[in-house]
């Protein structure tokens, strides 16, 4: 290997190393209703009592300012012709490491695909669909107002994402 090669390689690793020490321990979101790609109980349904389910945060990366949790259903895109928001929470405080089941979490809510506030569960229309809850670690607070949409928040987080953690539940009509 030639010397500018092996000066090349040296620098790329160790700034690899670097970029893989600054991001953090992987924040993560876990929920005791669910496993990853499991099942979401008919509990936290239209077919339920359509509350949210319990969820848990950690390792949330240092200089986080604020969480946004986003819970969406991308499956809807062929029956209702666009990606489906069930749930969208931003300016979460940045020591959260729970969202108690049925409970709304501390935070700013944003308008959902059913033209309200707050939790809507799964009711997916034609077969089983895939829900992704995206929870994004920001180094700032995101000056928006209640009933903001998805695409403003998203806007405004653009460049501040510290880190970010994703669970998906599945769903499917009896």
């Amino acid at each position: 290997m030639k010397p500018t090669y092996l000066i090349l390689f040296i620098i790329v690793i160790f700034l690899s190393a670097g970029i893989l020490f600054i991001k953090g321990d992987n924040m993560e979101l876990t929920s005791t209703a669910f496993e990853n790609n499991g099942m979401i109980p008919e509990q936290y349904t239209c077919d339920g009592n359509d509350i949210s389910p319990p969820l848990n945060i950690s390792q949330i990366p240092e200089g986080t300012k604020s969480l946004v949790l986003i819970m969406d259903d991308p499956d809807a895109v062929k029956p209702a012709g666009k990606v489906w928001d069930h749930w969208i929470v931003f300016n979460i405080p940045s020591n959260l490491n729970e969202i108690e089941e049925g409970k709304e979490p501390q935070g700013i809510q944003g308008i959902t695909s059913f033209g309200r506030l707050g939790y809507g569960g799964p009711c997916p229309p034609d077969n089983e669909h895939s829900y992704i809850f995206k929870l994004y670690a920001l180094d700032i607070e995101l000056d928006l107002v209640e009933g903001a949409s998805k695409e403003q928040i998203l806007e405004l987080m653009n460049g501040h994402v510290l880190e970010e953690a994703e669970l998906i539940g599945r769903y499917s009509r009896q």
